[in-house]
Formats: C-alpha cells, sequence, structure tokens
C-alpha cells in the first residue's frame, strides 16, 4: 500500500460495524487519507457488507483485534514505520441492550478507557469517542450539549462513565460525539426493528398499534451524516484551540417522533398505524416486561414465516423490541452547537420515504431481506 506524506493516517477501532464500515467507505471514495487501519473483533467477511461496502474494504488494512485487552489494543495503535497515527475514531463497544452489568463494564467503560489511554501515551493528534444522545435526561425538551445527564439505558450510564473517565486523561485530544437515533443503509438497530415490524404488519394485514403518544420524540441523524462529523471534527480540532473537551450532539432538522416514522411505513408498506390509548400505556408502564414479551411473540414468528417463505435461510434481522427501548422515553436532542460552532452542515436533513427505502434495499441485495 503506497502511503502518501501529505494525507492522514487514520485508526478506526470497532470500525467492521455500522458507523465504522460508512466512515471508511467515506474516507476512501473521498480519498481523504493516506492509510486507514481498521481494528475489530468481527471479521469484513462475516459482517454483511455491502458490494460498495467491501470494495472500500479492500483498499484498507484490516487486523482482527480484542479491544478490551491493552496488549491487542497496543498492537493495534503500532504501525510499521514507526510513526503514529494521526487520527482515531472509537466505535467499538457493546451495543446489545439487555445484557448484564459486566459486559458493559467490561466492553464500554474498560475498552474505551484502555483504548483511550494507548492514544494519550502515544499522542495521536486527535480522537474520537462515539457516544449517546441517551445519556440525557429522556424528556419532550431538546437537549443541549449542556443539558441534565441522565442516562436512561445501561448502553448509555456506562458510555457517560467512560466521557467521565477520557475527559480527565492528560495528553488525550479528544472530542466526544453524541448522535440521536443513527440510521441508514446497513443499521440493524434504530429505525430497522420498525421497518421490520412494519413488514410483518403487512404479512398479517393488520394496524400496526404502537405505545405512548403520536408526538413522542425519536430524533434522527443520517449515518452519511455521522460520518462526516466526524471528519469535519478531526479537522476543525487541527485548527482550533480546546481548553474544555467538545462535546457534540449529532440530530437533523426533523424533531423525528414516531408519527414521522409512521406515515413512512404507511406509504411503504401500506399498512394503516395507530397508538394505544392511554388506558393500555398506563397499563404497560406497569407491566412492561410482560408487554414487551407479549409484543415479541406477536412478531417473531411471523418474521421467521415471511423470511422462510421467501427463502432467506440467515438474516441478522429481527423485529425483537427491548424493553430498555420500549419505556415512555423520548430522544429529544438539539444538533445545532455544531454547526454554529465549527460550521458543519447535514447533508440529510430530514427523514424520508426513500430514506428508509434505502435500508430495505440494501438488506435485499444481500438477501436478508424479504
Amino acid at each position: 500500500m503506497t502511503i502518501q506524506k501529505d494525507k492522514p493516517t487514520v485508526l478506526i477501532l470497532g470500525g467492521t460495524d455500522f458507523i465504522g464500515r460508512h466512515l471508511v467507505h467515506y474516507l476512501v471514495t473521498q480519498n481523504l487519507t493516506s492509510h486507514i487501519r481498521v481494528a475489530d473483533k468481527m471479521l469484513p467477511q462475516t459482517a454483511y457488507l455491502s458490494k460498495q461496502h467491501e470494495q472500500a474494504f479492500e483498499k484498507i488494512e484490516f487486523k482482527q483485534a480484542n479491544l478490551v485487552n491493552p496488549a491487542s489494543i497496543a498492537s493495534c495503535f503500532q504501525r510499521d514505520d514507526n510513526t503514529e497515527f494521526d487520527y482515531v475514531f472509537n466505535f467499538a463497544a457493546e451495543c446489545k441492550y439487555s445484557q448484564v452489568e459486566e459486559v458493559y463494564q467490561d466492553r464500554i467503560l474498560n475498552l474505551s478507557v484502555n483504548c483511550a489511554k494507548e492514544a494519550a501515551k502515544r499522542k495521536n493528534k486527535f480522537y474520537l469517542m462515539l457516544s449517546s444522545a441517551e445519556v440525557y435526561d429522556s424528556d419532550q425538551v431538546a437537549s443541549k450539549e449542556s443539558s441534565k445527564i441522565k442516562p436512561w439505558t445501561v448502553v448509555a450510564k456506562y458510555k457517560y462513565q467512560a466521557e467521565e473517565q477520557l475527559k480527565k486523561m492528560e495528553g488525550l485530544n479528544l472530542v466526544i460525539l453524541r448522535p440521536a437515533v443513527t440510521y441508514g443503509p446497513g443499521a440493524n438497530t434504530g429505525l430497522t426493528p420498525r421497518l421490520i415490524i412494519g413488514r410483518v404488519y403487512k404479512h398479517l394485514n393488520e394496524e400496526m398499534t404502537l405505545l405512548w403518544s403520536k408526538d413522542l420524540k425519536l430524533n434522527t441523524v443520517h449515518v452519511n451524516d455521522v460520518v462526516r462529523a466526524c471528519w469535519h471534527l478531526a479537522l476543525w480540532y487541527q485548527s482550533t484551540e480546546h481548553p474544555q473537551v467538545p462535546i457534540f450532539n449529532l440530530a437533523d432538522k426533523q424533531d423525528t417522533d414516531q408519527e414521522t416514522i409512521n406515515t413512512h411505513l404507511r406509504a411503504i408498506f401500506g399498512i394503516q398505524t395507530g397508538y394505544h390509548g392511554s388506558v393500555v400505556s398506563t397499563f404497560a408502564k406497569l407491566n412492561l416486561n410482560s408487554v414487551v414479551e407479549d409484543i415479541n411473540e406477536k412478531h417473531l414468528q411471523p418474521w421467521a414465516d415471511i423470511l422462510k417463505a421467501n427463502n432467506v435461510q440467515h438474516s441478522p434481522l429481527s423485529p425483537y423490541l427491548d424493553p430498555e427501548l420500549l419505556y415512555n422515553n423520548a430522544i429529544s436532542v438539539d444538533g445545532t452547537a455544531i454547526e454554529e460552532r465549527t460550521g458543519f452542515k447535514y447533508s440529510v436533513p430530514y427523514l424520508s420515504k426513500e430514506n428508509l427505502q434505502q435500508i430495505i434495499d440494501e438488506f435485499k441485495a444481500l438477501n436478508l431481506w424479504p
């Protein structure tokens, strides 16, 4: 691989997963770097990469690694020519919900701290930690970066603990990013389970009825804007002084709520949608685990039947909804500070039917969607 000295070198931790693969594709297609190394425990060959992303990964260096282990982390940072990577992006973290707390302690907090320690020791010019908008109080008011912190998922609880530890590290050139619900081609989580459930209700020929109200905020940001923001911040960081660690939210202009999403689901699948009344929602609040169990039971078998009928042999996609994500908690985020302070502009300002259809179309191309 030819190294062009005039362009920065990049290390992407957790780079095979959803956001990481999109950053790889962006950097490769825009020819922005001289060398990219991706470190991840998941091999590209088993990650259900799209054809475009496969082609991008052919042009980078991949290193399989356990990013909890300090010795393994050190080997990921070590370059053959003994120079240091210019920019490091850390997307590696446990993202599945309802794991035991020890898993998050190890795969979010310890992983984040150990990777950042290595970056601080090597004095990389820029280090980005991907956090979550779930760290904020879950009311309907749009949270700014200075708003009340009250993590409402266990993932967010450990992300915030990691943020706090990283902010204290000497020599770490840190920026923290807190995106809203991130969606786009290749996403297994976020809005994708709602698309899957919409497909289930088309199959069942029934109305799709949701808990809580139509105006429950579920603010969104397209993955293309997440990766563009990551690169934008790396360049911006070099040109300004930082007496405090910069923290930025990411959320598009849509102010997305449940009804915004349902409008598109109706258009895509030709289904009816509605909302349970206050009596059912109040019951759900008091008996959430039982209600979620019933919801998942209703969706899982029909989805399996649809996959089988359409000869989809193996699919990582599931309509399973985790109880943590079904609480009456809003994701309401003000994403304007990054524009005002750094000049960043969102390229996908609104959630659209076409953007959601792209998610389905990519999974269809991989024979993962019926």
